[in-house]
C-alpha cells in the first residue's frame, strides 16, 4: 500500500460524513497477543478509527487505567518497534483478517524523540499508520515534525481544551490536518467529572464555540463511556473517543480471544443506537 493510499483511509472516511466512533487501545493488554484478534472485534463491532496507545513510564494526561494498561504493555514487550510491527502485521492479515479502519498512534512526545523522529515517521508510514496524536507537542513547537508529518502522508491531530481562546482554536484547527481533538474536562483520561457534564450547558457551550472557531472536524473524548454520552456527544461533535471505558471492560480478560470477545461485547453495547449506526 502506497503512502498516498494510506492517507486516503482517513480522508475517505471523513469525506462520508460519518461521525466517528473512535476506540483507544493499549497493545498488548491486558495479556500478549491481545492486540490483533481485538483489532479485529472492535472494525466488526463498529469502531470505525483506532487509536493505539504508545505506551510510556510516565505519562501527563492519562488516568489510572491507562497509566496501569501502559505498564501491562511495557512488561508484555511492547516497544515503539514492536507497536508499529503490530500495525504491520494488522493491515497485512496475520491473525486472519486486515484491518482496513484508519489507525492513529496516540501518545507522548519522548519516546520518538528517543526513536529518532525521522525514523519513527518513515516506520509509521511504511506500517499503515494514518496519523498521530502527541498530546504534550504544542501546536506552536511543532512546525517541523508538523512538516515531516505532510511529507509521510501523516495525519496529525492537536488538542482542544475548554480553556482554549476562540484564537488559539483557530490555530490548532489550522495545524491539525484533519480533525481536533476537544478534551471534555480539564482532568486525566477517564475522569468521573463528565458524567455530570455531558449534555450539561457548560459543554455544549464549550463544543459550540469550538464548532464556531474551527473549520475542521473535531471529536471529542476524555470520560465517554456509554451510547447515551456518544449521541449526546455527536449532537455537537463530529465524534467522540473512548478508551478508558474500553480498557476497563477488557482488563480482566485471561486470554487474546477472550479480549477480543470482551471488547466487542462492549463496543456493540456502546454502538447501541448512536448515530453512525442508526
Amino acid at each position: 500500500m502506497t503512502e498516498k493510499q494510506n492517507l486516503n483511509r482517513l480522508s475517505a472516511l471523513l469525506e462520508t460524513g460519518d461521525k466517528l466512533l473512535v476506540a483507544y487501545l493499549m497493545p498488548e493488554f491486558p495479556v500478549p497477543g491481545a492486540t490483533l484478534p481485538t483489532l479485529i472485534a472492535l472494525q466488526k463491532s463498529g469502531a470505525n478509527v483506532i487509536e493505539l496507545g504508545m505506551p510510556y513510564s510516565d505519562p501527563l494526561a492519562d488516568g489510572r487505567v491507562i497509566q496501569d494498561a501502559a505498564q501491562v504493555a511495557i512488561a508484555n514487550g511492547v516497544t515503539l518497534k514492536r507497536l508499529l510491527e503490530l500495525v504491520r502485521q494488522a493491515r497485512a492479515g496475520a491473525a486472519g483478517e486486515k484491518i482496513h479502519v484508519p489507525i492513529i498512534l496516540m501518545g507522548y512526545v519522548n519516546p520518538v524523540l528517543s526513536y529518532g523522529v525521522n525514523r519513527f515517521l518513515d516506520e509509521a508510514a511504511q506500517s499503515g499508520v494514518d496519523g498521530l496524536i502527541i498530546p504534550d507537542l504544542p501546536p506552536e513547537e511543532a512546525q517541523e515534525f508538523r512538516k515531516k508529518c505532510i511529507e509521510k502522508n501523516l495525519s496529525l491531530t492537536f488538542l482542544i481544551s475548554p480553556v482554549t481562546s476562540d484564537k488559539r482554536i483557530e490555530l490548532i484547527d489550522s495545524l491539525s490536518t484533519h480533525f481536533s481533538y476537544c478534551v471534555s474536562v480539564n482532568a486525566t483520561t477517564g475522569t468521573s467529572k463528565l458524567d455530570a457534564r455531558t449534555s450539561g450547558d457548560d459543554l455544549n457551550a464549550y463544543l459550540r464555540r469550538v464548532r464556531q472557531n474551527a473549520k475542521k472536524k473535531f471529536v471529542v473524548g476524555f470520560g465517554i463511556k456509554s451510547a447515551e454520552q456518544v449521541r449526546n456527544m455527536n449532537q455537537v461533535a463530529d465524534g467522540a473517543v473512548v478508551g478508558t471505558a474500553l480498557l476497563s471492560a477488557i482488563a480482566s480478560a485471561k486470554t487474546p480471544e477472550g479480549t477480543a470477545d470482551a471488547a466487542a461485547s462492549f463496543w456493540r453495547a456502546l454502538c447501541l443506537n448512536s448515530p453512525q449506526i442508526a
